[in-house]
């Protein structure tokens, strides 16, 4: 593995939206890093965990490379909840 290629970032959830996470390039910099308007609707970011993210790695939901060009562009990537069609809860 590639040194420069690894990002160490932290993940927060959202309290006010399921499924939401932020990962950010440096702890608790929200205010450094983060527009307002996302701050406000994101809510209070609540700490999951510290990860050390690399080409190689897998995430569960977001592609790697994405989320490594977000955190080393913007310092932040924000990762939404994945689409549910609510057709599915009623059995269609």
């Amino acid at each position: 593995m590639n040194n420069e290629a690894s990002v160490q970032c932290w993940i927060y959830r959202s309290p006010r939206q399921i499924e939401m996470y932020l990962y950010l390039a440096k702890p608790d910099a929200f205010d450094e890093m983060l527009p307002a308007p996302l701050l406000k609707r994101f809510g209070t970011p609540a700490l999951v965990m510290e990860l050390d993210l690399h080409p190689g790695r897998q995430l569960a939901r977001e592609d790697i490379n994405q989320v490594l060009e977000n955190l080393r562009t913007h310092g932040y990537h924000l990762q939404l909840p994945p689409n549910i069609n609510p057709m599915l809860y009623q059995g269609e």
